[in-house]
């Protein structure tokens, strides 16, 4: 999610997925892919890049490594149930 200001000065989040352009007549507005129109107080390269910062950050989480799975030691002492000898 970015964060946008309306121009009242309240802050709210969307989904830049969602964006299927930015107009700028000279008031930014997103045009959201139903139609939905928002009228924004940031610039038209502000929203650029902020939709830009978003993807490369989504891009460099999925490139890290996975966190390491806890082992059993981590998980507790595991205590072995007794078994038969074989061939008995």
């Amino acid at each position: 999610m970015i964060t946008v200001t309306r121009l009242t000065g309240q802050q709210f989040a969307i989904n830049p997925d969602l964006v299927e352009r930015i107009e700028c007549t000279p008031d930014t507005i997103l045009v959201l892919m139903d139609g939905t129109r928002y009228l924004v107080a940031e610039t038209m390269p502000e929203v650029v890049a902020m939709v830009q910062e978003y993807r490369a950050g989504v891009i460099a989480r999925a490139l890290q490594p996975p966190a390491p799975v806890a082992t059993r030691t981590e998980l507790g002492s595991v205590v072995p149930l007794p078994t038969r000898p074989q061939g008995e």
